[in-house]
């Protein structure tokens, strides 16, 4: 990436999709029921065949709960990651999922991307981004 532009969020150029491959704390905005962005530091991974980024969180946790209020449409969400002038944006739906299946997916990808296991969490569910939208400067 060298200058600000959009990017296929199915179809990345390899300089993308290898910064969204290096380890990079990133933030989850989502909308509070008042409309207001309510901003968080989450990890994210980015599977651009499927144009899905996930975040695993609690289901307990804020941005959980603003995500399940959005109902089944999903609600509007943009995930993004900055490195010195470096940064990329992930926009789209976002909804949650707690069967065992789709958590298990997002803390494997999870633990590929960022070098850890989670830690054990029986309440942990995934925001996971159907893409709409991509956008990055480098």
């Amino acid at each position: 990436m060298t200058t600000t532009y959009s990017v296929d969020p199915g179809d990345p150029d390899a300089s993308y999709l290898g910064f969204w491959r290096e380890k990079h704390l990133c933030t989850l905005t989502t909308l509070r029921p008042d409309g207001t962005p309510h901003l968080v530091p989450v990890g994210v991974t980015y599977d651009p065949e499927a144009r899905i980024a996930r975040v695993i969180t609690s289901g307990t946790s804020a941005k959980a709960r603003h995500v399940r209020a959005a109902g089944a449409r999903g609600a509007a969400v943009a995930v993004c990651q900055v490195d010195g002038r470096r940064w990329a944006t992930l926009e789209g739906r976002a909804v949650v999922r707690a069967d065992r299946e789709s958590v298990a997916e997002a803390e494997r990808r999870y633990a590929e991307r960022y070098g850890r296991t989670p830690r054990p969490n029986p309440s942990r569910v995934v925001i996971e981004i159907a893409l709409t939208r991509a956008m990055g400067r480098g």
